[in-house]
């Protein structure tokens, strides 16, 4: 049975449209301006075009299988292996298809993680886990602190379980964790034996494997670009695949013996092509080695570095869109950490929002059913392409400079990531990436959010690094802002207020209201309360003029009104009500008593104007004079200084704070203020 509107054609009515037609209509609008302005650049250098066209001659990339949910994969992190073995089993029973256990120690740990990897600690964690119940289990073994594979493999044979019939990827990441400390016990050929050895002889045991990662976490945490983390991804299975061939191991099944992992964030777009470009990346690899590309399994994990204390509940959103991004882009498996973990060790409750983020977006969105969505896309095709051609070209810095590890002792890959990071943080410090609830947005009457009282895992220092180079340091982009906030959480414990900015608005709500809104946001990012200044000021009537409030007369009495109208107003006479619409003319206050009185009443010590440019222009000076006498320590002005600047700065301005100007040291530098004495 067909409908009716089965045949509607909606565009049948209009003119074919072109990209030419879009382009000439855009530059209509940049009157003169470059297109480039309309083209965004990532980290890396890429453009970002407006607009694509569909690209043409495309083929899904071969990933996971068709229609088949990824892992649900759930984080393993309590020192106590009880507790780790009861939240492992809550986790299954309630949707999760896989475990991650972080090691106390491990780059990923985030200050807990299992406090060791021996054979009894693994019992405990494990009890009552039916390793061939079609659950996934994933290792994050840690450097130098015991052989968590080789201690499952034990129990799990131990347990009378077929090896070759349990799915435990084993995830050795020797080269990753020496990034990420800046030291090696030795040089990593002579590593390369003994790493491929354990990985034969669990081959010979007769577990499946994955038994190496190539991780690209470690760049990723330290601030690094996606060309970056992918290069680095690359370089180190390129390691391992060596390794293993030396150890006796054919490439064919060395292959089969590797996964990778990326990290997902919350910029849609990039994580999805970054996804799909490791998968054509590692294909090319695989045709030079003479081999027959097959799917690699590519697990994901939610971004360390994109949380917040601050409002952690945006934390879930973030997630939503990078385990979304992950997803889509073809990963195998995702992890999602908790939106609580920056502040400590997640609870029930967080734990229970990461496992459903991914439950809902696999059973009720089913984002899993169509393989590969974005093939034919023209910005994600784009955008993939690019981030290949970026990314190999990285990757034959590192080959040519003798191998990852080589790389790594001169210092050569962090160099690259540094560099990143502080365009980073450079653009952090400045609000072009907003982090809401914690640059932007935020909120200092938040309530205090629950995590469990656990202490992080306290371990001995590593002392046997006979070789030490620059490590890959993870960061949280919010960080410098909660350490503002965390300034202004101690001086209210400590004086029982925080310090404080009074917002001069002057002028009528339509004039002030915006910056007052953006000044209000801009200094409580730092912990400094802001207190609004509401002037009185008289509205024009929205009535015609002439027009009365008053009901109409009717009858004799409305023309006896009609015989007594008063005649036109006098020049002397009060002014008339104006139309609706109609504005006077913006005349200079010479009285600031109202705001001045305000601002004493307020306990600020600094002070900033907000109002339309036309206000400025004729109130700024003034208002600024009558605060300085008053004691502001401070005064700024929201909005760019412009033409007025010399002006507002004679009459006592201080500063300009607008968007894209440097609010961190802004918010630093204003600490300093209130402090001195």
């Amino acid at each position: 049975m067909t409908s009716v509107t089965d045949d509607l054609r909606l565009a049948a009515d209009f003119a074919p449209a072109t990209y030419d037609d879009w382009r000439r209509l855009v530059d209509g609008v940049l009157k003169g301006a470059p297109f480039e302005k309309l083209v965004g650049r990532t980290y890396d250098g890429l453009g970002i075009e407006p607009i694509y066209r569909r690209a043409q001659d495309t083929t899904p990339i071969a990933g996971r299988a068709q229609a088949a949910p990824w892992r649900i994969m759930q984080r393993i992190d309590h020192p106590d292996a009880s507790a780790a073995n009861a939240q492992a089993l809550h986790d299954l029973e309630n949707g999760a298809t896989g475990l991650e256990l972080e090691f106390a120690g491990g780059p990923g740990a985030r200050g807990f993680g299992i406090v060791d990897a021996n054979r009894e600690t693994l019992a405990r964690v494990f009890d009552g886990v039916i390793f061939d119940a079609g659950i996934a289990i994933a290792l994050n073994p840690v450097l130098g602190r015991g052989n968590a594979g080789t201690n499952l493999a034990d129990l799990v044979e131990a347990g009378g379980f077929d090896p070759a019939k349990v799915d435990i990827h084993f995830n050795y990441q020797a080269l990753t964790t020496m990034a990420a400390r800046g030291a090696a016990a030795a040089p990593w050929p002579e590593m390369e034996r003994p790493f491929a050895k354990v990985v034969g002889d669990l081959m010979d045991r007769g577990f499946k494997g994955p038994f190496v990662l190539a991780d690209g976490r470690a760049v990723h945490d330290a601030g690094g670009s996606e060309a970056q983390e992918l290069a680095f991804a690359l370089a180190v299975a390129i390691a391992y695949l060596r390794m293993l061939e030396a150890g006796g191991i054919t490439l064919e099944t060395a292959r089969a013996a590797l996964s990778f992992r990326l990290i997902a964030d919350a910029d849609q777009f990039l994580t999805m092509a970054k996804f799909r470009a490791l998968r054509l990346l590692w294909a090319r690899i695989e045709q030079a080695c003479d081999l027959a590309p097959k799917p690699i399994f590519v697990a994901a994990q939610t971004a360390w570095r994109m949380l917040t204390q601050r409002d952690p509940y945006v934390n879930m959103l973030r997630a939503t869109i990078a385990t979304f991004s992950a997803g889509l882009g073809g990963a195998d498996a995702v992890t999602v950490l908790p939106h609580t973990l920056a502040l400590g060790l997640p609870d029930a409750f967080a734990r229970r929002v990461a496992r459903n983020t991914q439950l809902v977006l696999l059973e009720e969105s089913n984002l899993a059913k169509v393989s590969d969505p974005a093939a034919g896309s023209g910005g994600i095709e784009s955008l993939t392409l690019a981030l290949c051609e970026r990314a190999w070209s990285l990757f034959q810095e590192i080959e040519q400079a003798g191998g990852v590890f080589a790389s790594l002792e001169q210092n050569l890959i962090q160099r690259k990531v540094a560099a990143t990071r502080s365009l980073r943080e450079a653009n952090n410090a400045r609000r072009k990436e907003a982090l809401t609830g914690a640059s932007e947005f935020p909120n200092l009457h938040e309530a205090h959010i629950a995590v469990l009282d656990a202490r992080p895992t306290a371990l001995a220092s590593d002392d046997e690094a006979g070789i030490k180079f620059d490590e890959l340091p993870p960061i949280r982009l919010a960080e410098p802002f909660e350490r503002l906030r965390d300034r202004s959480d101690q001086i209210l414990k400590d004086r029982g207020a925080r310090s404080k900015i009074f917002l001069a608005n002057l002028g009528t709500p339509a004039d002030f209201t915006a910056r007052a809104a953006f000044a209000k946001s801009f200094f409580e990012t730092g912990g400094i309360e802001a207190i609004d200044f509401f002037p009185e000021v008289s509205l024009p009537s929205p009535l015609p003029s002439g027009e009365r409030s008053a009901p109409k007369a009717s009858g004799e009495a409305a023309l006896a009104a009609h015989r007594n109208a008063s005649p036109a107003p006098s020049p002397s006479a009060p002014e008339r009500p104006r139309p609706m619409g109609e504005v006077k003319a913006m005349e200079e206050v010479k009285d600031f008593a109202a705001l001045i009185a305000a601002f004493k009443a307020s306990g600020a010590d600094l002070a900033c104007l907000c109002s339309s440019e036309k206000v400025y222009a004729v109130q700024a000076a003034s208002a600024a004079k009558a605060l300085q006498a008053a004691g502001t320590k401070h005064i700024y002005l929201a909005g760019r200084p412009g033409e007025q600047e010399a002006a507002l700065r004679g009459a006592g301005v201080d500063d300009f704070i607008f968007a894209g100007g440097d609010a961190l040291a802004t918010l630093q530098d204003a600490y300093r203020l209130v402090e001195q004495t």
